[in-house]
């Protein structure tokens, strides 16, 4: 999936890194990347974390290293109707680097390397407490801070997001017909789906689209949307009580069998032994 260049206040000379606290209305899609590495923390939220072709559920609490490039998205929103919260940490490798060379950085180095995939923390309320702090620390105490942030993080256990590095291909062409494709996806996708639809959408042909869709996310379109309503069905199976069947429904599988089917090819278990673990 081609994704936009963010450009990242810490370059415009006002600090080191760039450190905020957000609350929006809702996570909205925006499929895009940025040299910068990102520390995301959810303080409130729900929905969707999309990181190079990693595609998973999040809630509060989520919190995810991102390398260099490494294009990615959250989109959700509070079941309830409330504001989304996070907060967002975004540094370069200039401003790093130098602490990389010292003996007593080289596990923050190899931190950073295994970020090229993403990688998802389990946070704790230590943690928690340096992330909200670090926006409030000022001149050489934010840099000290932001540096143990990150010697902590590698003493935690991490799980990689995607299975292989990701690299970004930068074209502006697909920019925006792959981003009105995706948010469409994203909206519709517990529905019925069709080729032509979306095809439709950005004015091609079924053939010219299927070319188009694969060369911009490196998988075919059903592959994608059976991986957001399989990824859904997983939440629904873990946090809910409804039946396999309706669920499948829900996610908009219009076959039981078919879902069990990508179910068992996606996650090698079916629907009810993945509920029971």
């Amino acid at each position: 999936m081609k994704a936009i260049l963010e450009d990242i206040p810490s370059k415009k000379g006002k600090a080191s890194f760039y450190s905020t606290r957000i609350t929006v209305p809702s996570f909205e899609f925006k499929w895009h990347y940025h040299p910068e590495y990102e520390l995301t923390y959810i303080v409130s939220g729900n929905g969707y974390r999309i990181v190079g072709n990693s595609h998973e559920h999040f809630a509060s609490g989520d919190l995810v290293l991102l390398g260099s490039n490494l294009p990615h998205t959250w989109w959700g929103k509070n079941d309830d109707g409330s504001p989304s919260e996070a907060i967002v940490i975004q540094f370069s490798s200039e401003f790093i680097e130098p602490f990389l060379r010292l003996n007593e950085g080289q596990s923050i180095k190899e931190l950073l390397a295994k970020s090229a995939k993403g990688i998802r923390f389990e946070s704790d309320s230590s943690l928690v407490e340096k992330l909200q702090s670090l926006s409030e620390k000022k001149e050489l105490n934010s840099i000290l801070s932001l540096l143990s942030l990150l010697q902590d993080l590698t003493e935690k256990p991490t799980a990689n997001l995607c299975a292989v590095s990701y690299h970004n291909v930068i074209s502006k062409k697909f920019e925006t017909r792959i981003n009105k494709v995706c948010t469409y996806i994203q909206n519709h996708y517990s529905e019925s789906i069709s080729l032509k639809q979306v095809s439709d959408l950005v004015f091609m042909t079924e053939s010219n689209f299927c070319k188009f869709f694969k060369k911009a996310t490196s998988t075919t379109f059903s592959d994608y949307l059976n991986d957001l309503r399989i990824n859904e069905a997983c939440h629904l199976l873990l946090y809910s009580e409804d039946t396999v069947s309706k669920i499948a429904q829900d996610c908009g599988f219009e076959s039981l069998s078919y879902f069990n089917r990508v179910f068992l090819r996606k996650k090698q278990t079916t629907p009810s032994l993945f509920r029971k673990v």
